[in-house]
C-alpha cells in the first residue's frame, strides 16, 4: 500500500473507530444530556432515540415486554411472519395499558423444529429455527441487556405454542440466581393458553368457524380467524386480502372475512382480551 494511501486508510479507520463509539466527546452524548427534541410517541424500544428510552425509564417504565414470535409455514394465505405481526398489536396493547411499560424487539427466530433431517415447520420452505439452547442463550442476552438500561420487570410472552417451554426455563433459572440484582423476570404463559386462539371470545362475537374444534390447524392448514383478524388491524396485506378476494377465497374456516372493516373491529377486540388476560396474569406474578 502506498504511504499517502496508508494515512488516509489509517485517518478513515479512526473516524469510525470514534463514530462506532458513539462520536467521542460530543455533549449530547453524555448520559445525562438534556434531550434536544421533543420525545416520540411510541412504546417500541428499536423506534425511540436512546435518549427517550432514558427519560422514559426515569419517568417509571420500568417494566419491558420481552415477546416472542416465529417465522414458519401458515397455510397459503398468511405470511410466515405471523406470529410476529400479531405481536406488534397485542404488545402495543399491553404496553399501553400498562402505562409503564415498553417493548423490546420482537425475538423473531425461535425453535420451529429440526434442521438435519427436518422435522415440524421445518419442513417448509421460508421457515427458520433456532435449537432450544441457542433460543435461551438469546433471551437470557435480551433481559440482560434490558437489566443493564435499568429496566426491573421483564415481561416474557409467547405466541406459539413451541416458544412456552424456553421461555419458562430462562425465567426460571434467572429467577433462582439473578444476574442482576433487584431484576425479576415474569413468564406469562397465561398470554398464549388463556381462551387459546380466541376459542370463546370469538363465538361471544358471533364469529362459528368449522369444524369447532380447538385446534391450531382446525381444517387442516395452520391458520384461523383468530389470526387473520388480529393480523388485519396491523397489515391486511400480510392476510393476502387483495389475492384471496380476486380468487374468491377471502374466507377462513366457513367464514367470511368482508366486509374487511368487520373483520378488523372483531381482530381489535381480540387484542384488547388478550392484553387484559396479559395484564391480570402480569400483576399476579408482581404480587408473589
Amino acid at each position: 500500500m502506498a504511504p499517502m494511501s496508508l494515512r488516509y486508510f489509517l485517518a478513515l479507520s479512526l473516524s469510525v473507530a470514534a463514530l462506532g463509539c458513539g462520536g467521542g466527546d460530543h455533549p449530547w452524548n453524555a448520559l445525562d444530556a438534556e434531550r434536544p427534541i421533543a420525545a416520540f410517541d411510541s412504546v417500541f424500544i428499536e423506534e425511540l432515540t436512546w435518549m427517550e428510552v432514558r427519560d422514559r425509564i426515569a419517568d417509571g417504565a420500568t417494566t419491558a415486554i420481552v415477546a416472542t414470535g416465529g417465522i414458519e409455514q401458515n397455510g397459503p394465505y398468511v405470511v410466515t411472519g405471523k406470529h410476529n405481526v400479531v405481536l406488534r398489536a397485542t404488545t402495543e396493547a399491553i404496553a399501553r395499558r400498562l402505562g409503564n411499560a415498553l417493548v423490546a424487539p420482537i425475538v423473531k427466530l425461535v425453535p420451529e423444529g429440526d434442521h438435519d433431517p427436518p422435522t415440524g415447520h421445518m419442513r417448509f420452505p421460508g421457515t427458520f429455527s433456532l435449537t432450544r439452547e441457542t433460543f435461551e442463550m438469546v433471551l437470557t442476552d435480551v433481559a440482560r441487556s434490558l437489566a443493564t438500561s435499568g429496566f426491573t420487570d421483564i415481561l416474557m410472552i409467547g405466541d406459539s405454542g413451541g416458544n412456552q417451554r424456553g421461555m419458562a426455563a430462562v425465567a426460571e433459572r434467572w429467577n433462582a440466581e439473578p444476574p442482576h440484582s433487584g431484576v425479576r423476570l415474569h413468564h406469562i404463559p397465561e398470554y398464549y393458553t388463556e381462551d387459546i386462539w380466541s376459542f370463546e371470545q370469538l363465538k361471544e362475537l358471533g364469529i362459528h368457524q368449522e369444524p369447532d374444534v380447538q385446534s391450531a390447524s382446525r381444517a387442516g392448514i395452520h391458520d384461523d380467524y383468530h389470526y387473520d383478524a388480529i393480523m388485519a388491524t396491523v397489515d391486511p396485506g400480510s392476510i393476502r386480502t387483495r389475492e384471496r378476494r380476486d380468487a374468491g377465497l377471502f374466507e377462513i374456516n366457513g367464514v367470511p372475512l368482508d366486509p374487511l372493516d368487520q373483520t378488523i373491529s372483531n381482530g381489535q377486540a381480540l387484542v384488547a382480551r388478550r392484553a387484559e388476560i396479559t395484564i391480570a396474569a402480569f400483576r399476579r406474578s408482581l404480587a408473589e
